[in-house]
């Protein structure tokens, strides 16, 4: 264990132990949600749908040629906030997701991390770009829910609120009656951490290959871990 490594580990466990609430990001942290139902088909489908009403010049090619549904449905929403439009966009993007929720591969470690986490004492949150009847489906059947209900804050049809906004986790932070210092985020990407940082709680990166990791680090993350296994281990040695 080089010395970067042992500070690396010391620093974890700081954050871990001084937690009293934990945030989590929903697709990435807690599961692959499109592990079998591709999100890049999912965003192809919603631009073909936009260009079946005629609407083909809504988006810009970049935005055409994303392949992340999240962008389609901000792009519209950035030219018809709080239209029809964007309400039917947003019910298709999660009946899509809650479609793939039953082929949802789940994080390695994450379930007994929650479940052991959750039984020494920090109290558990999601907050997530995700539609929140999609994590409720996909927790409820993992067993999970009773660890964050009624924590679960995700989507709205306030679609300017998303992360990179803090919303989500101030809505959290506010409803748990909880300081933002005493708080801990658990994300998976830049917005993850931009958001994190705006709301003034500590950010932990999970990366689950090096790409994703060095996407954490440039934009910011100060610790990123590539497994929950080390997570599991404090938990449980705190308990």
């Amino acid at each position: 264990m080089t010395a970067e490594t042992e500070n690396d580990t010391e620093q974890l466990r700081e954050l871990i132990t001084h937690a009293r609430i934990v945030l989590w990001d929903f697709d990435g942290p807690i599961c692959r949600l499109f592990a079998g139902h591709s999100a890049e088909r999912v965003a192809t489908d919603l631009v073909e749908w936009l260009e079946g009403r005629g609407l083909h010049g809504l988006l810009t090619e970049a935005e055409r040629e994303s392949l992340d549904p999240h962008i389609v449905l901000r792009a519209v929403d950035r030219r018809h906030p709080g239209s029809d439009l964007v309400a039917e966009l947003e019910e298709r993007l999660t009946k899509e997701e809650l479609r793939a929720t039953s082929s949802a591969m789940p994080t390695a470690y994450a379930d007994p991390l929650i479940r052991t986490w959750r039984a020494v004492g920090p109290r558990m949150a999601i907050a997530t770009n995700n539609s929140p009847r999609v994590v409720r489906t996909y927790l409820t059947s993992r067993g999970l829910v009773s660890c964050f209900a009624p924590h679960i804050y995700g989507r709205t049809q306030e679609l300017h609120l998303l992360k990179p906004h803090p919303h989500c986790l101030n809505r959290a932070l506010n409803a748990m009656g909880a300081a933002p210092s005493t708080a801990l985020m658990i994300g998976d990407t830049p917005s993850d951490h931009s958001a994190a940082l705006q709301a003034g709680v500590p950010f932990l990166g999970f990366a689950r290959n090096e790409r994703k990791a060095k996407t954490l680090r440039e934009a910011g993350a100060e610790l990123v871990v590539s497994s929950l296994e080390p997570l599991l281990r404090i938990a449980r040695s705190s308990g």
